[in-house]
């Protein structure tokens, strides 16, 4: 969509508005944090890895909408989905049967790994996690469950209650009971907490908010042994991780374990539509048999998500993403490598899987600077929610190299610029 024809003093006037309504009426430490970070503008388009905003300024997203934004934004089959059932049926009955839910759950089955077959559609990944913390607790009628420290499984109560951080759980206590939290990554630390009383131990493969945290090898079959062992139901939480982010469609690929449940959401829907799911196995699902009202959801499973959906699974695997992730991943690593000796005071580590990548500073005060830094650039990034040392790069999946290098480039000039600052 083209940009408005309006004068600079108008598109002043436009943005100042915008900001006074979300410091009025929506979030006012959001719009306060925002603009700190340096991104005071109004976006307007969006197209492949770039964000227009009002005044015509442009954004490479190297945000990619927290992981939302695997196919780019605004990707045109996806569009070309939506558009089409929106001119036929945007929502469902919820009576007669829905073919675009019916496709997508059987999509869902033939794409994720071992015998998961039922889906439930939701709205958000938060949603999902939810969904799967009930269904685990109705198979196994036990309410403990097990999660770990850092982890983010989203902000609703229930997916509070397994998330592990306590500047966002501590405000809303007292949370759900029966939630134990361990150490990411330490399989001793799970084996001593999960016991006859636990129905289940939620994960994800990679922790996202944590500061992009991959576990040590063996961890993940480590926790898939211990579940079996005590009859707890194993949740891996992909809503960040999956459809090809880290270099494989499902992060749990890389470890080669299946879990009882997995959570998907984010570029489920294309960068188009909000839509989440959980997944189980014929097994588990029986306990929806006798009562198959027990979860439901008014807009969960509408056809106009479920179409975005269908086009982007479909569209992810038309182009092979999780390949390219894999690919343009190791790239930028390598080249992050050297961002790293080039600021050894300032840059502690980078480390990731597919283009999911995490750049640690020695300071969370360095870290903010560099997003400022990058905005001064016109490049897209954020710090991870339980980490604020840690700046995440998410690209789109479709990125080239070029763009990548944009990113990286002005990644260690806003690093350097920083440091000038800090030291002097």
């Amino acid at each position: 969509m083209s940009l408005p024809e309006l004068p600079p003093e108008e598109i002043r006037r436009i943005v100042e508005e915008t900001v006074r309504a979300i410091q009025q009426h929506h979030n006012p430490g959001l719009a306060a944090l925002v603009k700190f970070m340096g991104f005071e503008a109004v976006e307007w388009s969006g197209e492949g890895c770039t964000i227009t905003d009002l005044a015509g300024n442009e954004y490479l997203d190297c945000l990619g909408g927290f992981g939302a934004y695997a196919l780019g934004h605004r990707p045109h089959k996806v569009v070309a989905a939506v558009r089409e059932q929106l001119d036929r049926l945007p929502m469902s009955s919820k009576i007669l049967f829905n073919k675009p839910l019916a496709d997508l759950c059987a999509l869902l089955a033939k794409i994720t790994p071992g015998d998961l077959q039922y889906s439930f559609i939701c709205n958000s990944g938060a949603e999902a996690v939810e969904g799967a913390l009930k269904l685990a607790r109705l198979h196994t009628c036990r309410p403990g469950v097990v999660a770990a420290l850092n982890g983010f499984h989203g902000k609703t109560l229930g997916a509070l209650s397994a998330s592990g951080r306590d500047i966002y759980r501590q405000p809303c206590e007292p949370l759900l009971p029966g939630f134990t939290h361990v150490p990411f990554g330490d399989a001793d630390a799970l084996r001593k907490a999960v016991n006859a009383g636990t129905g289940a131990v939620i994960l994800e493969p990679i922790q996202g908010e944590a500061g992009v945290i991959i576990p040590p090898q063996g961890y993940l079959p480590a926790a898939r042994e211990i579940c079996d062992r005590h009859g707890a139901l194993l949740i891996l939480d992909e809503v960040q991780t999956g459809l090809g982010r880290t270099g494989t469609m499902f992060a749990c690929e890389h470890s080669g374990v299946v879990p009882d449940i997995m959570c998907l959401a984010k570029a489920l829907g294309g960068g188009v539509m909000p839509i989440g799911a959980f997944i189980s196995t014929a097994k588990i699902w029986k306990v929806f048999e006798a009562n198959p009202l027990l979860h439901s959801s008014t807009f969960g499973g509408n056809p106009l998500a479920c179409a975005a959906a269908i086009a982007a699974i479909k569209a992810i695997q038309e182009h092979d993403l999780p390949a390219r992730a894999a690919a343009m991943g190791e790239y930028a690593l390598r080249r992050l490598e050297a961002v790293v000796m080039a600021h050894p005071k300032a840059i502690s580590e980078v480390r990731g899987r597919g283009l999911m990548i995490g750049v640690e500073f020695a300071h969370e005060d360095i870290a903010g600077l560099v997003i400022a830094g990058l905005a001064q650039r016109r490049v897209i990034a954020a710090y991870t929610l339980n980490n604020p040392k840690v700046i995440r790069l998410e690209p789109p999946l479709i990125i080239d190299q070029g763009e990548l290098d944009t990113a990286i480039d002005a990644l260690d000039q806003a690093t350097g610029y920083a440091m000038s600052l800090l030291e002097g």
